[in-house]
């Protein structure tokens, strides 16, 4: 089974995390939370984002990004920006990536992508905006890279509740 990593460097709106709790959940990628936080993981406008779907998720946190890389060295990262030479669809996602995407205000530090040029990647998008949400881009990372790999272990038919497709 194929492993992703969705990593939410100091998120600051509630919602939006929560919104990337349920697209993890709805695809199995493992959520890293780095603190600090705009919020309290308890709040109930994460958890309304979220849904039900809280016991689906695997979360880990960490107190720094410092201490996200300590205990994640050697991984493969991707990091999602707006300053990025390249778009997302032009890597080659190895199973275990870590996509990593920065707080909604700022982004990720800009010492942290001049240090990793070629792991950091854009979503195109018109030049006149500023950037997209971030629960979007979180889930056009994910499912780039579960594209690459076949989707592996989702469903990929649905079903009427009702009548048939026939």
């Amino acid at each position: 089974m194929s492993e992703l990593n969705i990593v939410l460097v100091e998120p600051e709106i509630p919602q939006n995390t929560g919104n990337v709790a349920r697209t993890c959940a709805a695809t199995g990628a493992r959520l890293h939370l780095v603190e600090p936080m705009g919020f309290r993981v308890d709040d109930t406008k994460l958890k309304r984002a979220g849904l039900d779907y809280w016991h689906l998720l695997d979360i880990t946190y960490y107190a720094s990004l410092d201490y996200f890389f300590a205990k994640n060295a050697g991984k493969n990262f991707y990091y999602f920006t707006t300053k990025a030479r390249r778009t997302h669809a032009d890597v080659a996602y190895p199973d275990g990536a870590y996509l990593v995407f920065g707080k909604e205000t700022k982004g990720l530090p800009e010492e942290l992508l001049a240090q990793n040029p070629d792991t950091c990647v854009r979503i195109p998008m018109f030049s006149e905006a500023r950037s997209l949400n971030l629960s979007n881009s979180v889930a056009v990372g994910v499912y780039e890279a579960l594209r690459q790999w076949g989707f592996p272990s989702l469903s990929q038919k649905g079903s009427l509740h009702n009548l048939s497709w026939d």
